[in-house]
């Protein structure tokens, strides 16, 4: 990254030297996280937070404002990741877990990308494209949701983002509105992000053999009641091979099973399979099994930070505040430039 010029100081000169800040956000849509969350991205996260000084993790409730009106709803859904997260391995003294909406501040640098956005970036969009497509009753929420998405990646300085390869387009338009600001306004006061793909990512089939997606209702919930549980299970879509002929291992029940089991379990299961008289309700009774003991301790964490929600509360306004201390030299740096606010050395009416 160059020096920047005086008109705007670059946030690494302003902040204490660290490794690369890694941003990721999850917006609250009130499912508990499911088996395609966790092995396709939320196990990584908790893997980064080993590797770098700078972790952050926000939970996305400004982003669900565009499909969710209810603010109880939205209080609950928020909560609940926060759960999910803490459960998982996500650990507040190491990485920094807040509300997006705790640091308003990330509105205002919204404000100041919004001016500076052209509108043929916003109409590429893939959401809104795809919203298009379907003829959906568009808002000025969801056609600006992209600079809101830059605003939380560009606050914190944030060097990589962790996104699978069909979200990439999130940091592409993040670099071209830091790019523009900082050559609109003659500065660097922005950090241009670079996408960190998960090259190792889960492709986690659904129950019905598709990517397992909330929008096709396939998922498998990581935290639900074991009777739910067994029912996803249970349903997962097999062929109609007979018990006794060989199955092809290409199929969701045995992907899914594999998430659990070590290289020579793997083996012997799929041998047994290609030799004939492996029955599929075998195969799902044992996935069952190894599914409800592999998130057994995660459930009894979160269990715990449910029954103390003063605990959580305090992990999230904690880390606000620690996230605050990196966002405010950058957002003042980006006021100076664009001749906002007070300007530097002028002292504080």
């Amino acid at each position: 990254m160059s020096k920047t010029k005086k008109k705007a100081e670059a946030p690494a000169e302003r902040l204490p030297k660290r490794e690369q800040i890694v941003l990721s956000g999850t917006k609250p849509t009130g499912e508990n996280l499911h088996l395609g969350n966790y092995f396709g991205a939320l196990r990584q996260f908790v893997e980064l937070q080993e590797e770098h000084d700078s972790a952050l993790y926000f939970i996305a409730d400004y982003h669900s404002m565009t499909s969710i009106r209810n603010g109880p709803e939205r209080r609950r859904n928020t909560e609940s990741v926060a759960l999910d997260y803490l459960a998982a391995g996500l650990d507040p003294d190491r990485a920094i877990l807040f509300r997006q909406s705790d640091l308003p501040e990330v509105a205002e640098l919204t404000w100041i990308l919004t001016s500076i956005t052209p509108m043929g970036m916003l109409e590429r969009a893939h959401a809104y494209k795809a919203a298009m497509d379907k003829g959906e009753d568009i808002d000025h929420g969801l056609f600006t949701y992209p600079v809101l998405m830059a605003a939380d990646i560009l606050l914190y300085g944030s060097h990589l983002v962790p996104v699978g390869r069909d979200q990439k387009q999130h940091i592409e338009m993040a670099r071209d509105m830091a790019q523009r600001f900082n050559r609109l306004y003659e500065c660097e006061a922005l950090v241009l992000p670079e996408p960190h793909i998960l090259e190792d990512t889960a492709v986690v089939p659904g129950t019905d053999g598709r990517k397992m997606s909330k929008s096709y209702a396939n998922t498998i919930s990581m935290f639900a009641a074991r009777g739910k549980v067994k029912k996803a299970i249970m349903g997962i879509v097999t062929d109609s091979t007979p018990v006794e002929d060989p199955k092809d291992t290409n199929q969701a029940v045995f992907e899914l099973w594999s998430l659990f089991a070590t290289p020579d379990e793997r083996a012997e299961l799929f041998a047994r399979a290609a030799a004939g008289g492996l029955g599929y309700g075998d195969v799902k009774k044992d996935l069952l099994g190894r599914l409800m003991d592999y998130f057994e301790p995660m459930r009894v964490r979160r269990a715990e930070f449910e029954g103390n929600p003063q605990a959580v509360e305090e992990i999230l306004r904690g880390g606000a505040q620690r996230a605050r201390t990196l966002a405010m030299p950058i957002l003042e740096a980006c006021r100076e430039a664009a001749g906002l606010g007070v300007p530097r050395g002028a002292g504080r009416p």
